[in-house]
C-alpha cells in the first residue's frame, strides 16, 4: 500500500492552512460537523426526484464520540457516504469541494442549503489530529473505502468494511503541549459547548454519550456509572419559526441563552426577508447599557449564521456605530463567504443586509417613542448619547437617520420631548429652536439668559449632556428651524419699545463699556448692554461658533483642548448696578475697575467656569464691605 501525494498543493500550503487560515482551532469541530450535515442533506435532495429513495429524517444524524484511552475523536454521519473516486477527488485535492460541485449541479432546485463550498474545511482537523482516517461507503454501493493520512506528505485509500452507508471520521488527537491543551477535544463537555456554540442549529440530530452517577435500583447509598444517549443540537432555530408561534416569553428565553445581556430586553425585531437578498434576523433593544458600552474594549457587532452555522460572533459590518448597542443575529444562505468561511470584507449582499437592519432599527425605534413612551424614554437614559454621537460623528453624515429619535427636557412641558413635538408647538413669530445648556436642569432654570426667552413665552430645550450642543451644531437646522442658544450674541426676538430705550442708553453708556473692555482685555470680546436679562445684573454670552458650554467641555477632554469661546459681558441697562457703574466711571476709575473686575468673577461663577485668581476675587468683595 503506497502513498499517494497530494495533487494540488504542497505540504507549505497544507501547513498555510491548517496553522492560518482559521482563527481558532475549534473551528475544525463546526466544519466537520457542517460537511456530516451536507452528506445528509444530499440524500434528502436526491430523495426529491428519486422515488426509489424514502427519507426517513429519523433514521439520519451525526454522533461525536471521545475515547481518552486511545486518544481519538470519532464523528460520524449516516449521509450520502463517498465512493473511491469521491475520497480521492475530495479528500485528495485540496480546496476541492463535493458540497460546491453538488450545489452547481443541483442550483435550479428549491431548497438547497449547502453549507460547505470550500473543500479546505475538512483539512482543518489537522490542526488538532496527527492522523486523520476516514472511512465510507457511498449510498448504492456496498463497498467501503478508507482514507487516512498523517498530514501534509500524502495519503492512502484502501478497502474496508462499512455495515452501514455514511462516512466515518477518526481523529488521533495531539498529545498536550506547553502551549497547546489537545485533551479538551476529548472532553465530552467541551466538545457540547463547542456544537452549542457553531452547529446548535444543524437540522440533523447530532448525538453524545454522557456519563452520569444514578442510585443502583434497590439501594438507597449506592450509584452506578450510567451512559445516556443525548442530542446535544437545538436542531430549530427560533428564527426560522413563525412569528405567530412564538410569544415575547420565547423571545426572551432566546435573550438569555444566548447571553446577549443581563437585563430584560425593551423590544425585539425579528425579520423573515426574501427579496434581493434572502435572509432571518432576530435583533433586540436591551433595557441598560453593558458595563463597558462607552468604553474603546465594547464590541458592537451581531451574531452570523451561514444557513444556522455561527460564521462570527460579532459582525460589526451588519451595524452603525449609533445603533451599536443592538444585540441579536443574522442567517443567511446568500452570503459569500472565504475559504475558512469566515465573511469577505466587502460582501455585496452584507451591504444589503446591514441597510435593511439599519432601516429596521430605526422604524422600530420610531414605533416605540410613538407608541410605548415610558419603554423608549427608557431606552433613551440608556443609549441616547450613543444617538447623539451618531448625530455629531462622521460630519453630521447620519442626522437624517437619527434626527426624529432625539429627545431634550422641555422647559415647558418639564419632561422629555422630541424635534418634531417642539417644533409643532412653536408660536408663528418664533424664528429658532431655543437651546440652553448646563450641566443640570436645575443649573440651567437659574440661567440669567434664559429670562428673555422665557419672558416672549418661548419653549426652550435643556442641553445637559455634555454631547448635546455639538450634536445640534451637526444638526444645523430641523424642518428649517435653526437651532439657537440663549447664550448667543443675537437670539433673534424683534425689539420692543424699552428695547429701543436701552438702545439709546447704551449709545449714551458707549464711553463706559469701552473703558470696561479695556480693562478686561484679553478676557472679552465685548461689553454691551443686555436685550436679554430681566431682572440679573450680567451675564455672559459668546459670539461665533463655539459657546461657553462647549469651551468648559473641550478643556475639560484628556487632550485639554485650549479652545475659548468669544465671551461677551452683557450689562443689564435696567439694573441699579449699572448706574453704579456709570457714578464709578463719572467719579473714581479704580472703583470702576474693581466693579468690571467684580461683575466679570460673577459671570463666570454663573456659567460655571473658573476663576483665574480666587484671591484677587475675594480681595475685591472685601474692598466693597469696607
Amino acid at each position: 500500500m503506497s502513498k499517494i501525494a497530494f495533487k494540488a498543493e504542497s505540504k507549505r500550503l497544507l501547513e498555510m492552512m491548517i496553522n492560518s487560515i482559521y482563527t481558532q482551532r475549534e473551528i475544525f469541530l463546526r466544519e466537520l460537523i457542517s460537511n456530516a450535515s451536507d452528506a445528509i442533506d444530499k440524500i434528502y435532495y436526491k430523495a426529491l426526484t428519486d422515488d426509489s429513495l424514502v427519507f426517513n429524517k429519523d433514521n439520519y444524524y451525526i454522533r461525536i464520540t471521545a475515547d481518552k484511552a486511545s486518544r481519538t475523536l470519532t464523528i460520524a454521519d449516516t449521509g450520502i457516504g463517498m465512493t473511491q473516486e469521491e475520497l480521492e477527488n475530495n479528500l485528495g485535492v485540496i480546496a476541492k469541494s463535493g458540497s460546491l460541485a453538488f450545489k452547481q449541479e443541483n442550483e435550479a432546485k428549491e431548497g438547497h442549503n449547502i453549507i460547505g463550498q470550500f473543500g479546505v474545511g475538512f483539512y482543518s482537523a489537522f490542526m488538532v489530529a496527527d492522523k486523520v482516517t476516514v472511512t465510507s461507503r457511498a449510498l448504492g454501493s456496498s463497498e467501503a473505502y478508507r482514507w487516512e493520512s498523517e498530514g501534509a506528505e500524502g495519503y492512502t485509500i484502501v478497502p474496508a468494511s462499512k455495515e452501514t452507508v455514511g462516512t466515518e471520521i477518526v481523529m488521533t488527537i495531539k498529545p498536550n503541549t506547553e502551549d497547546d491543551q489537545y485533551d479538551e477535544f476529548l472532553e465530552p463537555y467541551r466538545l457540547k459547548a463547542i456544537v452549542k456554540k457553531y452547529s446548535d442549529f444543524i437540522r440533523y440530530p447530532i448525538k453524545m454519550d454522557f456519563e452520569s452517577q444514578k442510585p443502583k435500583e434497590g439501594e438507597d447509598n449506592e450509584f452506578e456509572t450510567v451512559i445516556e444517549e443525548q442530542t446535544v443540537n437545538s436542531m430549530v432555530p427560533i428564527w426560522r419559526k413563525n412569528k405567530s408561534e412564538l410569544t415575547d416569553a420565547d423571545y426572551e428565553n432566546f435573550y438569555f441563552e444566548k447571553r446577549y445581556g443581563f437585563d430584560k430586553p425593551i423590544k425585539h425585531i425579528h425579520i423573515s426577508a426574501d427579496g434581493a437578498v434572502v435572509y432571518n434576523a432576530i435583533l433586540f433593544i436591551p433595557e441598560r447599557t453593558p458595563f463597558d458600552y462607552y468604553t474603546k474594549e465594547y464590541e458592537k457587532g451581531l451574531e452570523l449564521y451561514s444557513n444556522g452555522v455561527l460564521i462570527m460572533d460579532k459582525c460589526a459590518d451588519l451595524l452603525p456605530d449609533y445603533f451599536s448597542f443592538v444585540k441579536g443575529m443574522v442567517d443567511s444562505e446568500d452570503l459569500s463567504l472565504n475559504i475558512s468561511r469566515e465573511l469577505l470584507q466587502h460582501d455585496r449582499q452584507l451591504k444589503l443586509i446591514a441597510k435593511n437592519i439599519k432601516n429596521k432599527i430605526k422604524s422600530s425605534l420610531i414605533s416605540l417613542l410613538k407608541d410605548e413612551r415610558e419603554q423608549y424614554e427608557k431606552f433613551y437614559e440608556s443609549f441616547g448619547r450613543q444617538l447623539k454621537f451618531g448625530v455629531y460623528g462622521d460630519y453630521g453624515m447620519h442626522k437624517d437617520d437619527l434626527q426624529d429619535l432625539l429627545l431634550f427636557y422641555s422647559s415647558t412641558e418639564k419632561k422629555l420631548v422630541s424635534l418634531d413635538e417642539y417644533v409643532s408647538r412653536m408660536p408663528e413669530d418664533q424664528k429658532f429652536i431655543y437651546y440652553a445648556a448646563g450641566s443640570s436642569i436645575e443649573r440651567i432654570e437659574k440661567l440669567p439668559q434664559t429670562e428673555i426667552v422665557a419672558d416672549k413665552g418661548y419653549e426652550m430645550l435643556y442641553f445637559t449632556d455634555d454631547i448635546d450642543e455639538f450634536a445640534i451644531k451637526a444638526l444645523n437646522t430641523y424642518k428649517d428651524k435653526s437651532f439657537k442658544s440663549v447664550s448667543s450674541g443675537d437670539l433673534g426676538i424683534e425689539a420692543d419699545e424699552k428695547d429701543k430705550a436701552d438702545d439709546a442708553e447704551e449709545n449714551s453708556a458707549k464711553d463706559l463699556f469701552e473703558g470696561m473692555k479695556a480693562i478686561l482685555e484679553g478676557k472679552v470680546k465685548n461689553v454691551k448692554a443686555s436685550k436679554r436679562l430681566k431682572s440679573h445684573p450680567v451675564c455672559l454670552s459668546a459670539e461665533g461658533e463655539v459657546s461657553i458650554e462647549m469651551e468648559k467641555i473641550l478643556k475639560a477632554m484628556p487632550n485639554g483642548q485650549d479652545v475659548q469661546a468669544d465671551k461677551v459681558l452683557e450689562i443689564n441697562v435696567n439694573h441699579e448696578v449699572f448706574n453704579t457703574l456709570k457714578s464709578a466711571q463719572a467719579s473714581d476709575p479704580e472703583k470702576l475697575k474693581l466693579y468690571t473686575n467684580l461683575l466679570y468673577n460673577q459671570a463666570l461663577l454663573i456659567e460655571g467656569l473658573p476663576i483665574q485668581d480666587p484671591v484677587a476675587f475675594t480681595n475685591d468683595i472685601c474692598k466693597v464691605m469696607v
